[in-house]
C-alpha cells in the first residue's frame, strides 16, 4: 500500500537558487538529514536515467535506497527509489510573488512487512517530522545563498 508525505514551503530566494539548493550535492548535504548521506552511482548528475544512492549511517546495517532520476524539467526533480522502500520523491519549484513555493511529494510503499510494521510503529511520525525540519533547512540555505547572488 502506497503512503504519501506531501509539504510545501515559501522561501525567499528565486526558483533557480531552490533548484540548485536540490540539485547541486554539496548544498544538499547543508539540508539533508546528517544521518543521510547521498553518493553517486558514476558522476554526480540530476538528468534522466542518473543513479545514486541514499545511505542511512547507521553503525553496522547502513540501510541504503537506489535511486535514478525518472523525470526532470526546470524547476522539478522525480527520483524513483528502491530499497526497503520502493517509491518517488518529487521536488517542484513554483515561483511566487515573492520567491519560490517548494513542494515535497514523498510517495512509497514497503514491501517486507516486518520492515512495515517497524516504520509505522516507530518511525512514521519522526520521519514526517523530519520532512518538514529538511524543508525548513533547505529554506535557510536557499536564503543565504539567494542573499549572496
Amino acid at each position: 500500500m502506497f503512503q504519501t508525505f506531501e509539504q510545501s514551503i515559501q522561501i525567499n530566494a528565486t526558483a533557480t537558487v531552490v533548484e540548485r539548493c536540490i540539485t547541486d550535492r554539496v548544498l544538499m548535504h547543508r539540508w539533508l538529514n546528517p544521518v543521510l548521506r547521498c553518493e553517486p552511482v558514476g558522476d554526480w548528475s540530476t538528468d534522466v536515467g542518473s543513479q545514486s544512492r541514499f545511505v542511512v549511517q547507521i553503525p553496522v546495517i547502513k540501510p541504503t535506497l537506489d535511486n535514478k532520476v525518472v523525470e526532470r524539467q526546470p524547476g522539478l526533480v522525480v527520483w524513483q527509489f528502491e530499497g526497503f522502500f520502493r517509491g518517488r520523491d518529487r521536488w517542484e519549484c513554483q515561483p511566487a510573488d515573492k520567491g519560490t513555493c517548494l513542494l515535497n511529494r514523498f510517495e512509497f510503499e514497503i514491501p517486507n512487512p516486518l520492515v512495515s510494521w517497524g516504520f509505522q510503529t516507530f518511525a512514521q511520525a519522526w520521519t514526517k517530522d523530519d520532512m518538514q525540519a529538511q524543508l525548513r533547512r533547505l529554506k535557510r540555505v536557499a536564503e543565504e545563498i539567494g542573499t549572496m547572488a
